[in-house]
């Protein structure tokens, strides 16, 4: 897991430049929803650090992410369309934190139409809390595979929480 700090011992090829949603296991959902992938996707792109630990001719890298089975899988590719390497995940570490994650959502969108300032920041914090563990389990799983800085782990959790997004 490279440090947290940004740059920390990535060079300017360790990125992401393309990301693409597996249309066979991710299904075709509201246009709520979509924008909700897509969003998660263009700020995954905009800002991030990205390392196949194995791969030593480093990126950029572009990356295919979809659910087969219950299992997050994260197909990678170099930038020129070799294939590098595919890392099957399983949700289950995942599993109640994206369950909370929602459902901390959820109260939030509704506190904001009738809470005080001070209990939706709470709300808010609560999110950011639950959305930073989220990050961290996606670290710790990618450990000695994928390097990934906080910020890319955090966009990246944002993503596989809109790919279950059911609305």
């Amino acid at each position: 897991m490279a440090e947290d700090r940004p740059d920390a011992g990535f060079g300017p090829a360790d990125r992401l430049i393309e990301i693409a949603l597996d249309e066979n296991s991710i299904a075709r959902s509201t246009p709520d929803i979509e924008h909700e992938r897509a969003i998660a996707v263009y700020d995954l792109l905009e800002d991030n650090r990205f390392r196949v630990v194995t791969y030593e001719a480093g990126g950029p890298y572009r990356l295919l992410i979809g659910v087969v089975d219950k299992k997050l899988f994260l197909d990678v590719t170099h930038e020129d369309g070799d294939r590098i390497v595919t890392h099957v995940l399983s949700l289950t570490p995942f599993r109640k934190i994206i369950k909370d994650y929602f459902l901390i959502c959820e109260s939030y969108f509704h506190a904001i139409k009738t809470a005080s300032p001070s209990q939706i920041e709470a709300i808010d914090m609560g999110r950011r809390g639950v959305h930073n563990e989220g990050s961290e389990v996606l670290q710790t799983r990618l450990n000695g595979k994928i390097d990934i800085d906080l910020d890319t782990a955090r966009r990246l959790f944002t993503l596989v929480c809109a790919l279950h997004w059911k609305g």
